[in-house]
């Protein structure tokens, strides 16, 4: 890869159903996983168009990130977050994305949590404001905890790699930029075998309909 694209998306698109292994959204700031007597683990995140996801997946392979080949780019609105109330849970995220309206994000520029943390990541600058309030919104009734650090929107692009490799990944993307749509969130869960399950592709400003069923787009655990 010998350039960085400037993207423009103009149609708003929903965040694909996948599952995720092994990382929760985001492994970078991730504390408790999983399930058992602490309950159920939950992250909510904002996903990308396919085409800016997918060239960032590659970028993320470059640097010899090996979480590249099992998350997708993506903003975390709510990093892994112990429940003991699934239902009360997807409720309170299901009123909070009807609540909102669809918004523009741009991704630009680099930035890194190093020396606290080895990240490098591309900078939210339109659209930072909607995911915070988004966050504060979210990471409160059954989601509510303490953070170990201030939320800051971010699209983590090399994570626990070399040095030598996250320098790289900061000086190679500085120029990057990609403007697109954001129209919907979605609510994931920590299952039995370590992975991370779309349960909710939630619409922004849209009523969920409580019929439908565990198909990636709504329903119950």
């Amino acid at each position: 890869m010998s350039s960085v694209s400037k993207v423009t998306a103009s149609e708003p698109k929903r965040a694909t159903a996948r599952a995720v292994r092994r990382a929760a959204p985001d492994a970078a700031d991730a504390g408790d996983n999983g399930q058992g007597s602490e309950g159920i683990g939950v992250g909510v995140i904002l996903g990308f168009p396919d085409e800016i996801a997918e060239e960032l997946q590659r970028w993320r392979a470059s640097f010899g990130d090996p979480m590249a080949e099992v998350i997708p780019a993506h903003i975390t609105l709510v990093t892994t977050t112990m429940t003991q109330d699934w239902e009360a849970t997807r409720s309170h995220v299901r009123e909070i994305a009807s609540q909102q309206e669809p918004f523009n994000v741009t991704i630009a520029g680099t930035g890194s949590f190093r020396p606290v943390s080895p990240v490098v990541f591309l900078n939210v600058e339109d659209g930072f404001g909607d995911c915070v309030n988004l966050h504060r919104q979210l990471q409160s009734g059954p989601l509510e905890r303490d953070l170990p650090f201030a939320y800051h929107p971010h699209v983590t692009v090399a994570h626990d790699v070399a040095p030598e490799s996250l320098d790289e990944a900061e000086a190679v993307l500085k120029d990057y930029r990609a403007t697109f749509p954001v129209a919907s969130m979605g609510l994931y869960e920590h299952d039995d075998n370590g992975i991370w399950q779309l349960r909710e592709e939630l619409d922004f400003g849209t009523k969920p309909d409580d019929d439908r069923g565990q198909d990636g787009t709504a329903g119950a655990r």
